[in-house]
């Protein structure tokens, strides 16, 4: 699919369809990823969202909106969830699921926090937490591209085993030079880590590069706080609030 088509797809009238769970991945202690069949998925961008909707026995219903992790190129689509304690959905999803069960979904939706490699760049990608996940989205598409340039991925985590996708983003990173990661740990190194610690702040944005010069394309996505955080950080150091897209979760989206 072209990326018109999938532009044009958005904003078709959205259907709920059905999706089969066909792979599950253990990412981290309170995280999986979900690979999904949908018969008649008609494309979608990097970035993009779905609705999903789980119906209980007695008929009770629950929806959430979760991003997509997967690129366009995939054939099943996938889903990363974080486990949520008082969440109404995202529990069942990391401890009940199985491979064979099937759920409602509708999409894609969304049209403004997207990337693709014909957008160019340099695409400047900021995650906190599960935020990573279309950003991952982004990564994945560009890693499937041969026009890949140069980007940067700025992901803060808890602690190393909290790190989504650890294994697979430094995998990309060995595979093409021009793609730099930059992880930060907030609460807990390990024994010899010689990465960043604490926080993203003004000073680690002004160090990761992309200065406003290079009119880098930014995305920001994980916890309001820090979104609103990173924004107002990244307008001070003097990139242009247009440039800056923002993307945002909280507690009671689980």
């Amino acid at each position: 699919m072209t990326v018109i088509e999938a532009e044009a797809s958005h904003v078709r009238r959205l259907e709920w369809q059905r999706a089969v769970v066909r792979e599950i991945v253990v990412e981290t202690p309170r995280v999986k990823s979900f690979s999904l069949q949908v018969e008649n998925w008609r494309g979608h961008l990097p970035g993009q969202h779905v609705d999903i909707r789980l119906t209980a026995e007695d008929g009770h219903r629950a929806q959430r909106s979760y991003s997509l992790a997967s690129p366009p190129e995939d054939e099943l689509l996938t889903l990363t969830v974080e486990r949520v304690d008082d969440g109404e959905v995202s529990p069942y999803f990391v401890d009940d699921v199985r491979i064979g069960d099937q759920f409602e979904l509708r999409g894609p939706i969304g049209g403004y926090f997207v990337w693709t490699v014909g957008m160019g760049g340099p695409p400047c990608l900021i995650a906190g937490g599960s935020g990573i996940a279309p950003l991952m989205a982004m990564l994945r598409h560009r890693d499937r591209s041969n026009d890949r340039g140069v980007a940067l991925l700025l992901y803060s985590s808890r602690c190393l085993q909290d790190i989504i996708y650890r294994d697979e983003l430094d995998a990309m990173a060995r595979r093409n030079s021009e793609l730099r990661i930059i992880h930060t740990l907030t609460r807990k190194q390990p024994e010899g880590w010689v990465g960043h610690r604490g926080r993203i702040n003004k000073a680690l944005l002004a160090e990761a590069g992309f200065p406003p010069e290079r009119n880098p394309k930014i995305y920001v996505c994980g916890p309001t706080p820090f979104v609103e955080d990173i924004s107002r950080s990244l307008v001070e150091l003097g990139h242009d609030p247009l440039t800056i897209k923002t993307e945002r979760f909280g507690p009671s989206g689980g």
